[in-house]
């Protein structure tokens, strides 16, 4: 038998109960055709990207499953028939991930790795006003303070000034 990661997205309409109900469905359709289903994750009502059938948000749904090609068949025949259903994902895997998902580890450990709304992770203002562009201090002319490549000096060719025009003409 293969192992899958079968992920459903259900309507945002329905109770969390219904969502589980649909879950226990599948779940007997997966073992009634000789299958296992070693994980359940509810993620729970989340955001969508795009719109999907007039729907904002869904509540998904996460199974780690050990079953035969023909019994992936099936449960997902059964969800295109399930109108609670919105959008399946199958996806056939080496091994399955024995601790919680990347879903689920990102819940609990979010409120640690970012810093407050307020503001500590900006850099540190200098000491200019808002409204002041002047560079701190003045740089030698012969340097470039910008990292765009720097314009071509002007040829003998080409006189910079009326001045420096031959008095032949």
């Amino acid at each position: 038998m293969a192992l899958y990661e079968h992920i459903f997205a259900a309507r945002q309409d329905i109770s969390s109960q219904q969502v589980e109900t649909l879950t226990e469905n599948f779940k007997k359709i997966i073992t009634d055709n000789g299958g296992t289903v070693s994980k359940t994750e509810p993620w729970g009502l989340k955001n969508l990207a795009f719109r999907i059938k007039k729907n904002r948000k869904a509540h998904f749904v996460l199974m780690n499953v050990d079953a035969p090609a023909a019994a992936i068949q099936e449960l997902e025949r059964q969800e295109r028939l399930d109108e609670d259903v919105i959008r399946i994902l199958t996806i056939k895997v080496d091994e399955l991930e024995e601790g919680p998902s990347a879903m689920m580890q990102s819940r609990g450990g979010r409120d640690g790795d970012r810093g407050r709304r307020d503001g500590d992770r900006r850099p540190p203002r200098d000491d200019r006003r808002d409204g002041d562009r002047r560079p701190r201090e003045a740089a030698p002319a012969t340097e470039t303070t910008s990292d765009a490549p720097a314009a071509p000096a002007e040829t003998a060719a080409a006189p910079a000034s009326d001045a420096d025009k031959p008095a032949s003409e």
